[in-house]
């Protein structure tokens, strides 16, 4: 004789959702948007300022090459039609030789910035999981997302991370 009717089964439902959200409401959540962090925080724009003074001086140097082989391109290009054939071809050999050896040095270029980004990255990085450890035991959460679909603002406490990492106890 086991008849439950739609009713009580719609209010045990209930009961047992009312239950949850009780528990849910218990819980302390809180996310953290990375991107910003890695965009707004001091520690993240020294960083930047630090990548940019390092890899200045190359940049310019690689931007000026690319100027002169322009250049030079160009000109055999004007000069091509009165230019004896042999002349022609030893031009063209160093221009593309010059090339060649300018696309090494721009990758090497790319390659020493990139790494030098990420391990500049991996310390503001480092930093910040430090302050997100230490507001998720001082304020008791019981748990923080770096990432999530959607985040309310109350759950929200990237200000307060970017805040920390600012403060006069962050520095190094």
């Amino acid at each position: 004789m086991k008849t439950f009717s739609l009713s009580s089964l719609l209010a045990a439902s209930a009961l047992a959702l009312g239950v949850s959200a009780v528990q849910a409401q218990d819980l302390k959540i809180g996310y953290v948007n990375s991107e910003r962090i890695l965009r707004e925080s001091q520690a993240a724009k020294a960083a930047q300022a630090k990548l940019e003074t390092e890899f200045s001086k190359r940049e310019k140097e690689l931007a000026e090459t690319a100027q002169r082989l322009k250049a030079s391109s160009d000109k055999l290009e004007k000069d091509a039609p009165t230019l004896p054939e042999s002349e022609r071809t030893r031009r063209q050999r160093e221009l593309v030789e010059q090339d060649r050896d300018f696309q090494r040095r721009r990758r090497e270029f790319q390659e020493d910035l990139n790494q030098r980004k990420n391990e500049e990255l991996s310390a503001v990085v480092e930093r910040a999981n430090k302050v997100i450890r230490q507001i998720f035991e001082q304020e008791k959460y019981d748990l923080i997302l770096q990432e999530a679909v959607f985040a309310g603002p109350k759950a929200d406490i990237t200000d307060k991370v970017i805040k920390s990492l600012n403060g006069p106890a962050a520095t190094k």
